[in-house]
């Protein structure tokens, strides 16, 4: 018997004072329960328990023991509850990072929904654009919008291809544009976590046409991108879900319908683990079906 359980006899044995009912309670034999603190006792050098045909007593020794490792042994009980609980499909903490706009627009129903599966599951929500480090930054998982990944040291889960347009501010000449060629390196607006130039790949199916965008202006923001081009600075390449409110309201519009980049996904990430935990394998489940219902709401 390991010490852990062998003190968690002696405690229950010095609280209930009746090695039978210990014996109930902790689906031993009552022989291994007086086995359990016959070997305690001779570990220590001292008497513990006195035993009669009618009851059994602590001694002065072993009440004091009794006393002294009980808030530990308390300590590690919580401990081990809190430890199994993770381990659960509906208990535990999920710490997430996701993209800015993402995060804001698509990410609170899902939650909710979850939370109502799930009450007992807490959430520590990260908004930023950019890949993180996950393992470094302590998170479960992370969604990101990205081109297919190459990274091999994390577990990628893809969910979802993102359409990518080209959007520029109505009336604008941009609009009258129709070929990429005519658009310089000034007129389009770079999207860079560090704020870099992008290299644009556009294709028509027949062709395909590269420019370098962000000579003028590059940030680390669909949002800001996004009204940059809604005031008439340039042109944008974004997810088609992200603009598609302002394509609705008429803020923007899309440019040069028959050229296409490349298509990026929406995926989750993990730390390398053995296998994903059950509570971030359950979110994983119910946000992938959660997924097509808002890509459709943003066509």
């Amino acid at each position: 018997m390991n010490d852990y359980r062998a003190l968690r006899t002696f405690l229950m044995a010095a609280e209930k004072r009746n090695f039978a009912q210990v014996a109930r309670e902790l689906d031993m034999t009552p022989a291994a329960v007086t086995r359990a603190i016959a070997a305690l006792e001779n570990e220590l050098g001292v008497q513990l328990f006195v035993r009669t045909t009618r009851q059994v007593s602590l001694t002065t020794d072993g009440a004091i023991y009794a006393a002294q490792i009980k808030p530990a042994m308390e300590a590690l009980e919580n401990a081990r509850a809190d430890l199994m609980n993770t381990h659960k499909a509906d208990h535990g903490r999920l710490r997430i990072s996701a993209p800015t706009w993402f995060g804001q627009q698509a990410l609170p129903p899902i939650l909710a929904g979850f939370k109502e599966l799930y009450p007992k599951i807490s959430f520590e929500i990260s908004l930023a654009d950019g890949l993180v480090n996950i393992i470094d930054d302590d998170y479960d998982l992370a969604i990101r919008i990205s081109a297919a990944p190459s990274d091999k040291f994390t577990i990628w889960r893809k969910i979802s291809m993102v359409r990518r347009i080209l959007v520029a501010a109505p009336g604008s000449r941009f609009t009258e544009v129709k070929h990429p060629s005519q658009l310089t390196p000034d007129d389009c607006l770079a999207y860079s976590g560090e704020s870099r130039r992008e290299n644009w790949v556009l294709s028509d199916g027949s062709g395909s046409a590269n420019i370098s965008a962000g000579r003028a202006f590059s940030a680390n923001s669909g949002e800001v991108l996004a009204s940059m081009a809604a005031d008439g600075v340039g042109v944008a390449m974004l997810p088609k879900f992200h603009v598609a409110e302002h394509l609705r309201t008429g803020r923007l519009v899309h440019i040069l319908k028959n050229w296409s980049p490349p298509d990026l996904w929406l995926t989750l990430y993990y730390p390398p683990y053995q296998s994903l935990p059950p509570r971030i394998a359950s979110f994983s489940k119910f946000f992938e079906q959660q997924v097509p219902a808002f890509m459709t709401t943003m066509e």
